[in-house]
């Protein structure tokens, strides 16, 4: 599914380099849970943008369903990352001038489905998530576990191959953090391959395979 070669970050400052990842090499298949760890300032949120095309490796190789992402324009990556993958972060991103049905039906607008099929979607998820009488209220009217709800949603309306969440119940009580898991888990068992960073041992043993992350360099 997505393959990274020797991918390396960094800033320049004057003649000072600040080494954010190193020589990373990364193979996610179909079907994966796969968590990133590691402490703070350790690059994985760097990582997690990386893959999902937020940001541009400083040097390497990175292959998404054998396209070299490496060599597209920023309008290109942009085209795969609005069609083929979906964001969930820990602060839910939510857009606060919009209901919960405008703010999962904002991703289907921008690539531009018809309107039947955008309602058929919206109420499809609306009914998945069991949010359907949330669909009129705005994000700040909703608990953290329901905007997060209504995130993954959002993420998940664009029929994604994959789905990248950063820090995901981090906002989260216990067992608001646990109903998401369990949702990221059957997402999972559905086919959909999803790559999480997290602090938590706990969430870590949703996936099936754990990258631990030091100083930019992948330690197991």
């Amino acid at each position: 599914m997505l393959k990274l070669r020797n991918i390396t970050k960094y800033y320049s400052s004057g003649f000072v380099k600040t080494f954010v990842l190193r020589d990373i090499d990364l193979e996610v298949n179909e079907g994966d849970f796969v968590t990133i760890m590691g402490p703070s300032g350790a690059g994985k949120s760097t990582l997690l943008h990386i893959i999902g095309m937020l940001d541009t490796p400083s040097s390497g190789e990175y292959f998404f369903y054998d396209r070299e992402i490496h060599r597209l324009s920023e309008r290109q990556r942009s085209d795969i990352h609005k069609n083929h993958i979906g964001f969930v972060f820990q602060s839910y991103h939510l857009i606060d001038d919009l209901t919960v049905y405008e703010n999962l039906e904002t991703p289907l607008l921008y690539k531009k489905v018809k309107g039947s099929e955008r309602k058929s979607r919206v109420c499809d998820m609306l009914d998945k998530f069991n949010i359907v009488g949330k669909q009129k209220l705005f994000p700040n009217q909703l608990s953290g576990g329901q905007q997060q709800r209504v995130a993954v949603a959002r993420a998940l309306i664009i029929e994604p191959k994959l789905i990248l969440a950063d820090e995901p119940t981090g906002n989260l009580n216990s067992k608001e953090g646990e109903t998401i898991m369990e949702m990221f888990k059957e997402l999972n068992q559905g086919g959909t391959s999803i790559i999480q960073v997290t602090h938590s041992e706990k969430n870590a043993a949703y996936g099936q395979k754990i990258i631990r992350l030091l100083d930019g360099w992948v330690q197991e």
